[in-house]
């Protein structure tokens, strides 16, 4: 049997062994255990050594109905307590009013404001990890469910308490402020909406005025236009009645002197004059009216004298005096003098008490909202009993942990090293005595590994 002198083959690997393991760390368990204590102090002083930071906390839920009644009954602006609660928990998680907020206070822009940063820079961290707020879970549906939670993280040189609730209390104004904008901008509009209906009725109103007056103007007109020609028409009558009357007296003059008549007489008398004495009376029954020239001369004359001197017939006629009357009443219109005289002309307007009603309704409003609570504040930010970091006990455990695994392992890679170690040295060992013994000796002594036998049996 030839032996192979190119020396042993290569092994599969070692198995491992949880025992050797176990007694291997079980012998550095005194060094382990120095490196845990060893870590737990170096926990405990960075546990002592980190600032604290404490948590506070507020808690907002609606309004009671009753707060809101009077601004709901206004009827001009609707909001809920829930809605109310969502706008104030928007104002909270709002940028601008935190930043608003955090400008307005000088002790936490030098808390959070480093030497070369800017306000805004400094506010980014007071924000991004101090505050933040908590909504309710929108799923449920129990009476508690509905709140805004504001968390905020301090440290020892700040009154975290205070600061969140003067935060409450700015951001709770703010919007109370911004709600009595609104009501004010939707008052100021509807009170315009109003105004202008009135106002309108106002210009509809003058415009029938203006109609009314021009039509009882023209009705006076017309009318004084129709007197006036009657009265034209009346005297011009008159005028030729007075001159026919002349005409005629004249006519009976001129028979009268015919006649001889001077006096006033009748045909009767003429027809007596021949006879002398006697006593007869005589009646006269005649439906023909006597002819004027019977009057005589004088009273002719005297009449016809009196008709050339006349400067006016309208004595003669009653009804021109009732035309003067009737156009000394048509020259004032009291009609026309009472609208114009008018100094509001509101008081007049009909059907528009609604819009008056309405328009002091709502100039009555009171749009400043004094007073107005939005929100409940159903717990107060109070201060913190103990800080929420660091957590010592935690970091201590940790530490302590850490270092048990740290010397775990060096255990571990130490007693990986020294078994590396050892086998290198069977190794070599084996394959010096593989070279000097024969390989039918070392099977029947049996004293080499199973490495140097394969390898002697080989050759």
């Amino acid at each position: 049997m030839n032996i192979d002198s190119r020396g042993p083959r290569s092994s599969s690997p070692p198995e491992i062994d949880v025992f050797d393991l176990f007694r291997a760390v079980w012998r550095r368990r005194v060094f382990i255990a120095g490196l845990g204590l060893l870590f737990a102090a170096v926990g405990v002083a960075l546990a002592y050594v980190i600032p604290p930071e404490y948590e506070t906390s507020a808690t907002l839920r609606p309004v009671e109905l009753n707060q809101l009644d009077a601004l709901n009954r206004s009827k001009i602006y609707s909001l809920p307590p829930d809605e109310a609660l969502k706008r104030v928990g928007a104002r909270l998680d709002s940028y601008s009013a935190r930043l608003d907020y955090f400008r307005s206070r000088p002790d936490l822009v030098r808390v959070f404001t480093k030497e070369g940063q800017t306000i805004e820079q400094g506010f980014q961290d007071f924000n991004s990890t101090d505050l933040s707020v908590v909504q309710a879970d929108p799923k449920k549906t129990d009476l508690l469910s509905n709140f805004i939670g504001l968390k905020m993280r301090y440290g020892k040189d700040i009154d975290g308490p205070a600061v969140l609730n003067a935060f409450v209390d700015y951001a709770v104004e703010q919007e109370r402020v911004q709600l009595s904008r609104d009501v004010q901008v939707i008052l100021s509009n509807r009170l315009a909406e109003v105004n202008a209906e009135l106002n309108s009725a106002v210009s509809e109103y003058r415009t029938a005025n203006d109609g009314r007056i021009a039509r009882l103007e023209e009705s006076d007109a017309i009318r004084r236009a129709q007197l006036n020609d009657e009265l034209k028409a009346l005297r011009v009558q008159l005028k030729m009645q007075r001159e026919s009357r002349l005409a005629e007296l004249d006519e009976s003059i001129a028979i009268a002197n015919s006649l001889g008549l001077k006096k006033p007489s009748t045909p009767s008398q003429m027809a007596d004059e021949g006879v002398v004495g006697g006593n007869i009376i005589r009646t006269e029954v005649n439906d023909r009216p006597v002819p004027l020239y019977f009057m005589g001369t004088e009273v002719l004359e005297a009449e016809r004298s009196t008709l050339r001197k006349r400067s006016s017939d309208d004595f003669v006629e009653p009804r021109i005096g009732q035309i003067r009357k009737e156009l000394l009443l048509l020259s004032n219109n009291r009609n026309v003098e009472a609208i114009k005289a008018r100094a509001n002309d509101q008081d007049f307007l009909e059907g528009v008490e609604a819009l008056r009603v309405e328009r002091e309704r709502l100039q009555a409003i009171d749009t400043q909202l004094q007073g107005l609570q939005l929100v409940s504040i159903d717990q107060r930010a109070v201060a913190a009993t103990k800080p929420i970091k660091p957590r010592k006990a935690l970091i201590v455990i940790l530490a302590f942990i850490g270092g048990i695994l740290l010397g775990v392992l060096i255990a571990l890679m130490r007693a990986a090293f020294k078994s590396h170690l050892r086998r290198m040295r069977v190794l070599e060992i084996g394959g010096v005595m593989a070279s000097v013994v024969p390989a039918d000796l070392s099977r029947q002594v049996g004293v080499l590994s199973p490495e140097v036998q394969i390898r002697a049996g080989k050759e």
